[in-house]
């Protein structure tokens, strides 16, 4: 047999991808991060993790340990559930789309924190992957609604893009009054190859081999560009703030769905979260979806 904390310092380090990483979440050295993995393997008598270029990758029997680690972990879950069913407490780790984790969801996480003192809340920002087998995050907020077995997947809130643009730039460059125009303006979206969902494709929804002069992965470094001058560009509406709109007849609409793992999608401080997202959507409609008639 082995010990069964050294099963939960294993998934930490299979999760984060490095041993540093698991060591900082669980509040202990690098070193004994890997001399607890190593103890581990060395009672399974198999190699579980091996480092690359790209962080720690599981091997065969890693990733079988991972998902049978994870069906034990949510068993534990399970059993602390049943003995507190009510008690709001714990940590529930959510991964959202950028602009809407940081601009919407960010700011109000304090007042909920406020309001639940015994519940944690970790915020990855970012795609808003969620991974079933490794269950990275216990919510997830995406572009399109996950296909997976273990998710419970709702539809959280709609809301609208449009094209903005800094008032210099259009002083100087003057304002484009039809799609068209655009081929003649500095333009500011997402690098291509780096576009992870086919809901970001803006630009070619708006006229077909429109190319950026300015490019980035995050909405919100072309925020920045936008507002530092640097042309037009696709803006969420409630990220837009000292921007001027162009071209009102372009406006996009998209949708954020929230996934939970169905083994804690009834747990008591899920309930909150899930309830506290879809309010906070309710709230803010106005900014979401500013153009509705």
């Amino acid at each position: 047999m082995f010990d069964w904390d050294d099963l939960r310092i294993f998934l930490a380090a299979a999760r984060s991808g490095s041993l540093a990483a698991a060591g900082e979440k669980l509040g202990i050295n690098t070193a004994t991060v890997g001399r607890r993995v190593a103890r581990l393997e060395t009672a399974l008598k198999a190699t579980l993790l091996v480092r690359s270029r790209s962080g720690l990758q599981l091997t065969a029997a890693g990733a079988q340990l991972l998902a049978s680690g994870v069906e034990a972990e949510a068993a534990m879950e399970r059993a602390v559930r049943e003995a507190h069913p009510d008690v709001v407490a714990g940590t529930v780790r959510i991964s959202a789309a950028e602009g809407f984790g940081t601009a919407m969801l960010a700011p109000a996480l304090p007042a909920l924190a406020a309001q639940r003192p015994g519940l944690r809340v970790e915020l990855a920002a970012t795609a808003g992957f969620l991974s079933p087998s490794r269950r990275e995050v216990d919510m997830a907020i995406t572009l399109s609604a996950p296909d997976a077995h273990r998710l419970v997947v709702e539809p959280l809130t709609r809301y609208q893009l449009a094209l903005y643009a800094s008032p210099d730039y259009l002083a100087r460059r003057g304002t484009p009054q039809v799609p068209a125009d655009l081929a003649g303006h500095q333009i500011v979206g997402y690098v291509s190859d780096l576009i992870f969902a086919s809901e970001l494709r803006y630009l070619d929804e708006i006229l077909p081999g429109l190319t950026p002069t300015l490019a980035s992965s995050s909405i919100r470094a072309q925020g920045e560009m936008i507002r530092a001058d640097g042309g037009i560009g696709v803006m969420h509406c409630f990220m837009a703030e000292g921007m001027v709109r162009v071209l009102p007849e372009v406006l996009l609409e998209r949708r954020l769905w929230m996934s939970t793992y169905a083994d804690v999608h009834d747990t008591a401080r899920m309930r909150v979260v899930r309830n506290w997202l879809r309010q906070l959507a309710q709230d803010n409609r106005s900014r979401l979806a500013p153009y509705d008639d």
